[in-house]
């Protein structure tokens, strides 16, 4: 189960990385749903790389914001990462859970971090990856058949 929290009681860079999610999700193209995303994910050398859910007419095209921050990090080759923060519309207040195709993605390239889901209003869930996709499909059951 996830701590639950207000922003105010996190470290200074656990509220930083937020706040950067919260200005990625200024940048969400989301047309049709209005439903705007921002994730800012912290390399292990403190590097911060954003994404913002980016919505094509052909829905299945649309990328989630987790998944367009994990892609852009990889593409500048971050390999290593402590923790992911994701700010969604906060239209009920409450934060924006990653769907499960990302929840796999940061799984696969991320491991277990810590992941920060937040709210405008302020209110924190802090979860480690395994917690939210429990007993993970991963590299490791393909290593045989490398």
């Amino acid at each position: 189960m996830p701590t639950t929290c207000r922003i105010d009681d996190l470290s200074p860079s656990e509220r930083e990385l937020i706040a950067h999610a919260l200005r990625a999700r200024e940048n969400a193209h989301a047309p049709y749903s209005r439903f705007s995303v921002g994730a800012a994910l912290r390399a292990a050398d403190g590097t911060v790389h954003l994404g913002c859910n980016v919505e094509i007419s052909s829905y299945g095209l649309t990328e989630c914001a987790e998944r367009v921050a994990l892609f852009a990090a990889r593409a500048t080759g971050a390999r290593e990462f402590d923790a992911l923060a994701v700010a969604g519309p906060d239209s009920s207040g409450r934060p924006t859970p990653p769907c499960g195709a990302c929840r796999q993605v940061i799984w696969d390239l991320a491991g277990d971090i810590s992941v920060y889901l937040a709210s405008a209003a302020g209110e924190v869930q802090v979860w480690r990856a395994k917690e939210l996709l429990p007993e993970p499909f991963g590299p490791a059951h393909l290593e045989e058949y490398s």
